[in-house]
């Protein structure tokens, strides 16, 4: 059996940081991977700061994501809707749009959307 490699990694020194009204998304390469940490402040929605940068009309990232605070509200392309809050997890396929509830920042840890998120 090949040797595995053991990684340890913090967000205090994220490989890349991406800002955006109202946000930022933070990432670490482990494993071979980029593990997103989303930092959403009150009055964040995905279709005005966001969008901008995205070209898209909605998000088509696809999520797969753990909510550590915040509330997020989520809209889909086909209507569904739903809330999101700490200790959730999400998987979100693409075409959706969000926007933070509340006073409080949403944040969340996300293993699968984070590579091309606010490029």
């Amino acid at each position: 059996m090949p040797a595995q490699n053991t990684e340890h990694r913090s967000y205090s020194e994220p490989d890349e940081v991406r800002e955006f009204p109202h946000g930022k998304v933070e990432i670490l390469k482990v494993g071979g991977a980029d593990i997103g940490r989303l930092t959403l402040e009150p009055g964040w929605k995905w279709s005005t700061d966001v969008k901008p940068i995205a070209g898209t009309d909605l998000c088509e990232a696809p999520h797969m994501q753990y909510q550590v605070s915040g509330r997020i509200h989520v809209v889909m392309a086909d209507g569904t809707e739903f809330e999101a809050g700490p200790g959730d997890v999400v998987s979100l396929p693409q075409g959706h749009d969000a926007w933070v509830v509340g006073d409080e920042p949403v944040v969340v840890v996300d293993w699968y959307g984070a590579t091309d998120y606010a490029r």
